[in-house]
C-alpha cells in the first residue's frame, strides 16, 4: 500500500520522509510551503515496489507548516511537517 511519513515531526531542521510503493513505477516526492510553493524536489523518477527515504534539509527556511506530497502511479498522498526552529 502507499504510506507516506517522516521521523522527526515536529523537527529541527532535518528530517527523513518515508514513502512505500506497491508497484514500481514513476514517483514524485515535493516539498510545498503553506502557500503552495514548491520548495523541495526529493524524488522524481522511476522507483521499484517497497520503502523508499529521503532527507529534507529545512535549514535554510522559516518556522512553520510545510506539505510533502506523494504522487506515483495515479495515486496522490499529502503528509504535513512541522519545522520548529
Amino acid at each position: 500500500s502507499y504510506r507516506l511519513e517522516s521521523y522527526p515531526n515536529p523537527f529541527n531542521p532535518v528530517t527523513v520522509i518515508r514513502f512505500s510503493l506497491p508497484s514500481s513505477g514513476m514517483a514524485q516526492l515535493r516539498v510545498y510551503d503553506t502557500l503552495g510553493r514548491v520548495v523541495a524536489v526529493l524524488a522524481d523518477g522511476v522507483y521499484e515496489a517497497g520503502v523508499h527515504e529521503a532527507v529534507f534539509d529545512a535549514s535554510r527556511l522559516p518556522s512553520g507548516m510545510y506539505f510533502t506530497r506523494l504522487e506515483a502511479v495515479g495515486q496522490s498522498l499529502i503528509h504535513r511537517m512541522l519545522l520548529v526552529k
